[in-house]
């Protein structure tokens, strides 16, 4: 796929995400999505859709603004030979969101490399990422931990 037709396919993602039911519902504004579908910023507000008995961040809404991005990325990045689905996912709530929060995800050629590597012989391979959300201020107010499973499709497997 040419650079042009990825940056639109992720110009288009972000749109759909963003008029996306649940994600309007909760506040999540995904903030952007690179090109090369390698970094994701997304925002969320505190409204009085997502706030819980004490006004802070509802938890279930910090996670749900994580809850999709490694799994789309690393589908993106390596392709239609690979199945991708997220396995776990555990979150540690730091401190508490009074108010906007943001999580940065990143991808890099080592993992990418990694997980080439790892499923080459059809072997299935659970990576275990992590993303940070923070405050305005630069506070860390939740700690997100994710397990991906990722394995060659069958017809991948027999081509190498």
């Amino acid at each position: 796929m040419t650079a042009r037709r990825l940056a639109r396919k992720a110009r288009l993602l972000r749109w759909a995400m963003n008029i996306y039911p649940p994600y309007l519902g909760a506040g999540v504004w995904v903030r952007h999505i690179s090109a090369d579908f390698r970094q994701v910023q997304v925002r969320m507000g505190l409204g009085w859709y997502n706030r819980n008995y004490v006004g802070t961040q509802f938890g279930g809404s910090l996670y749900s603004m994580t809850d999709p991005f490694f799994m789309l990325m690393l589908m993106e990045n390596l392709g239609r030979d690979y199945i991708v689905w997220d396995k776990a996912a555990s979150i540690d709530f730091i401190a508490p969101g009074k108010g906007a929060v943001y999580a940065d995800f990143g991808v890099g050629d080592e993992l990418l490399q990694d997980i080439r590597e790892q499923t080459a012989a059809g072997d299935k391979y659970l990576p275990e990422l992590q993303v940070e959300v923070r405050d305005g201020a630069g506070t860390l107010v939740a700690r997100v931990h994710k397990t991906l499973y990722v394995r060659l499709k069958p017809r991948a497997r027999q081509a190498v």
